[in-house]
């Protein structure tokens, strides 16, 4: 297939599939900027992977909601994540230090978060260790090592998807493992 018709094939998935997808964000998403944005996110996701994929997408509709629902469900996740420190006060109504600062900042030590940090990296051991092997080590090359994810891929001989899949797992499973000892830490 040439390039112009590569071209007008996704410009026709896109006006076809644009109406019905960007009503099933709006309904899913607080305004409008929100899912003019992710609308747009999922459509570069199409061209990028219809340019670049070995293998076609064969359920074309099935793959952009999914891609959709995906992305509200991390832009949600993100902007909790931004909001989460604003609305987590002391008893003076000073705003908490965030998790990761107080465990991960090497800056003055003290013996209270010395030992913070060694209780969370004890309790990430045994949750990895309750992985399986394939996602424990997704997560730790991409993660911990901090391996780029085509690197990592390449390297053991699996599609980037097969990762990125096997390293939500893992992080799904983390979070709930790891969810208890975040709130004791916060409300200690």
């Amino acid at each position: 297939m040439n390039r112009q018709t590569e071209k007008e094939n996704l410009e026709g998935l896109i006006n076809e599939h644009s109406p019905r997808l960007k009503s099933f964000i709006q309904r899913r998403v607080p305004n409008r900027e929100d899912a003019e944005d992710i609308l747009q996110d999922v459509f570069y996701q199409l061209i990028k992977t219809v340019e670049s994929a070995v293998d076609p997408i064969e359920q074309v509709t099935a793959w952009l909601y999914r891609v959709a629902r995906n992305t509200i469900i991390n832009k949600g996740k993100k902007m909790q994540e931004e909001e989460m420190p604003a609305s987590q006060y002391d008893d003076d109504g000073n705003i908490l230090k965030e998790f990761s600062e107080i465990l991960f900042n090497d800056d003055n030590p003290t013996p209270e978060t010395e030992y913070l940090r060694s209780l969370v990296w004890q309790e990430l051991e045994t949750a990895l260790s309750e992985l399986p092997p394939e996602q424990r080590e997704a997560f730790e090359l991409t993660e911990l090592d901090g391996l780029p994810v085509k690197e990592v891929a390449k390297s053991i001989n699996i599609p980037v998807n097969t990762l990125l899949s096997r390293k939500h797992y893992a992080v799904k499973h983390l979070r709930r493992r790891l969810e208890g000892i975040y709130k004791d830490i916060l409300n200690s």
